[in-house]
């Protein structure tokens, strides 16, 4: 995909007005960049081209983790799990796992995950049997946001399918804190 950006990158560079830092930084920022505005994508102007390539390859890739993880494959998440991907752990019990992120969105950001995935892919997949883990997990966000001092308050985020920008098809929160959270978030 960073292939992909650069030679968007310099094509777009070499044909526009945009400074090619500027262009860069635009494109790379948000790597989540579903539009919401069909309108925009008519415009194409050369963030949107470049965001469309990168949201083609990005689609791509989630669409096959996505068909990795509904048939049972390990996803990565499961792989942290099982140590077999290293992960700064900040809370651990026989339930879940908390981690910090590696690209943070804000001060503090930790994922928080059940161990056995048990088809919770995604929010949408939940079934009445997923009760427990499902207050479990956010239960869990609390005691963490309490333990990395975030008594001013925090963000708890579930991103769910593809439009909602989910990348790892492994139930997951996000638990953001550490400076003002704005609203609308999207």
């Amino acid at each position: 995909m960073e292939l992909l950006l650069l030679q968007a990158h310099k094509s777009m560079a070499a044909t526009t007005s945009v400074a090619p830092s500027s262009l860069f930084r635009s494109v790379t920022i948000r790597n989540c960049s579903i539009t919401r505005n069909q309108k925009q994508q008519q415009k194409l102007r050369p963030c949107s081209v470049a965001r469309s390539i990168s949201s083609h390859s990005r689609l791509q890739a989630v669409a096959k983790a996505k068909e990795a993880a509904e048939s049972g494959a390990p996803t990565l998440f499961d792989k942290i799990v099982s140590r077999q991907i290293p992960s700064t752990v900040v809370y651990e019990d026989d339930k879940v796992l908390a981690f910090r992120d590696i690209s943070p969105q804000a001060p503090v950001h930790i994922i928080i995950i059940p161990k056995d995935r048990d088809g919770l892919t995604q929010l949408s997949k939940a079934e009445e049997r997923h009760t427990e883990i499902l207050g479990h997990l956010m239960v869990t966000a609390a005691v963490v946001a309490k333990q990395e001092g975030l008594v001013d308050g925090f963000r708890v985020v579930v991103n769910d399918g593809v439009q909602g920008c989910q990348s790892v098809y492994h139930l997951h929160l996000h638990l953001l804190g550490g400076r003002q959270m704005n609203w609308p978030p999207g």
